[in-house]
């Protein structure tokens, strides 16, 4: 499985943003799919999972209320919709496929995406 992820960019504080992570290769609605963000200097933090089907979201408590992950399995596509950004929201963003275990953990994760940068302005 191969992921892109597009549509990051600069964005002022307030403002929404939709993240799109297109996918290639076999058996992509087979997968839980997450998103993850990595700022300068910190860890790799879990921003949302869906799974396979899109029937379950799971946020990180910080985060619930503004982000909005879906997928279109027809598509081979999964979206983060991002809105009200806050300046601590810039960071890399990353898609991430097939995780061998608890869905909010990186490193159990087999498939990544190049990541796609979003920055909020103040």
């Amino acid at each position: 499985v191969q992921l892109q992820a597009s549509g990051g960019g600069l964005v002022q504080a307030g403002g929404s943003l939709r993240l799109s992570c297109a996918a290639s290769g076999r058996a992509f609605s087979s997968y839980p799919l997450g998103w993850f963000r990595q700022a300068p200097g910190k860890e790799r933090e879990f921003v949302a999972t869906i799974s396979w089907n899109g029937g379950r979201a799971r946020y990180a408590n910080s985060l619930k209320g503004r982000f909005t992950i879906s997928r279109d399995n027809g598509k081979n596509t999964v979206y983060l919709q991002v809105t009200s950004l806050k300046p601590e929201d810039t960071a890399v963003y990353y898609c991430a496929a097939d995780p061998a275990g608890d869905p909010t953990v990186a490193r159990v994760y087999a498939y990544w995406g190049q990541g796609t940068l979003v920055t909020v302005s103040s």
